[in-house]
């Protein structure tokens, strides 16, 4: 054992040396092209650590949706009738005082049979809180919709009925309404039909095409589906630029989760297998290269300094010893390209952050994890041991008498 650690040792003492006289190119770019690889797993790994911890890219148009636990808006069919939230109303004009918060509105998510006078037909119905500023919500606009909820009228139910509905293109279709009808629920008061206030194409679509969709305010679908007396909705929307209101929303409800949404049907990336898919492509992308690279460029030192292997083996130094020679000169050029390129990876990462700040308006897309800084030099040594074989092979074959001769 004392033996292989001499050896071991030896290659490591020389590796350093050669570098140092700058003696070898080839040592050198072996180093450069380990540690570029490395940067830029540890850059990319920093995207997926960001992905995965929650705080996804976030833009200009970031929304948050607060959800019960164990529901979801992934899905219009899993929200209807899933768990719900209550005192939405409350909730909503607490959050919206919040200066980060552009708006905020619950959405309530019914199934709504419709008389259309021969036959009765199913649509599915939004209630939600139209903000001033008539952003699209759920895939249609709601500039013609009254804002705020004027039938709410502060928890009695007793304001206005307005009975505006923005109807979308296939809701139209199937109900047969044109701009100016009206649509009357089954089952409903005389005094709880809507008006269709405009016919629009939303991008909401429900895997097998376009849904059925109306848009309503808040508290008239709750009248109208029993649900005022709780003042329930399934989510709630919260649209803002500013990720640090994340907390305020998770505080706003026991046993929920919020989720970064960029519309009803994507996905969302936090708890989706994107983050691993990400750092797995890094990680295999990185040992493949560096291990060509490494192997490639030592192989040819190794050539290069065939004399030297032949008078160590004239001098009576085995095989097996000069294999151990070649393996520490190879994991030492590995080992030093890991560290140089884990030091730049971390530049990289700020880099990335700074430039998604100044060009792109995003706050952050990749985060520094502390166990990066034992990643890249793990990685370089696992490069560094698959890189070995071909060196050591060339050493191996390498014919002293013919060398010397």
């Amino acid at each position: 054992m004392g033996k292989r650690s001499s050896l071991f040792g030896l290659g490591v003492t020389r590796t350093v040396g050669r570098l140092r006289t700058g003696e070898s190119r080839r040592l050198l770019l072996s180093v450069c092209g380990v540690a570029l690889a490395v940067a830029l797993m540890i850059s990319v790994t920093g995207v997926a650590v960001n992905l995965a911890g929650g705080s996804t890219i976030q833009g200009d148009d970031v929304d948050y949706w607060i959800v019960p636990d164990g529901g979801s808006v992934s899905s219009v069919a899993v929200s209807v009738e899933g768990p719900q939230l209550g005192a939405v109303h409350e909730t909503t004009a607490r959050l919206q005082a919040d200066e980060r918060v552009t708006f905020a509105t619950p959405v309530e998510l019914q199934i709504l049979q419709i008389d259309t006078g021969s036959t009765r037909e199913y649509v599915l119905a939004a209630g939600v809180i139209p903000p001033e500023s008539g952003e699209r919500l759920l895939g249609l606009p709601t500039d013609q919709l009254t804002p705020g909820d004027p039938h709410y009228a502060d928890g009695e139910y007793t304001g206005p009925w307005t009975g505006e509905a923005i109807v979308s293109s296939a809701a139209a279709e199937i109900v047969g309404v044109e701009q100016g009808d009206t649509i009357r629920p089954a089952r409903a008061e005389p005094n709880q039909t809507f008006t269709t206030t405009a016919i629009a194409d939303g991008d909401l679509s429900g895997g097998v095409g376009p849904v059925p969709l109306i848009v309503v305010h808040t508290s008239e679908l709750q009248s109208l589906t029993n649900t005022a007396s709780q003042d329930s909705a399934d989510q709630i929307l919260v649209s803002t630029n500013d990720p640090s209101v994340e907390s305020t929303l998770e505080a706003a409800y026991p046993e929920t989760q919020v989720l970064t949404r960029a519309g009803l049907g994507g996905e969302d990336l936090s708890t989706s297998s994107l983050p691993v898919a990400v750092a797995v492509a890094a990680l295999i992308a990185t040992v493949a290269i560096g291990t060509l690279f490494v192997a490639t460029l030592v192989g040819l030192e190794t050539i290069a300094v065939r004399e030297m292997i032949a008078v160590q083996g004239a001098l009576g130094l085995s095989t097996s010893s000069q294999m151990i020679i070649v393996f520490a000169q190879t994991l030492t050029i590995a080992g030093l390209g890991g560290v140089v390129g884990t030091l730049g990876g971390v530049a990289g990462l700020k880099a990335l952050n700074v430039g998604a700040t100044v060009f792109g308006s995003v706050s952050q897309i990749a985060a520094f994890h502390p166990g990066l800084l034992a990643y890249g030099p793990g990685v370089a040594l696992v490069i560094g041991v698959l890189a070995t074989p071909y060196p050591a092979w060339i050493a191996a074959r390498t014919d002293h008498l013919e060398v010397l001769s």
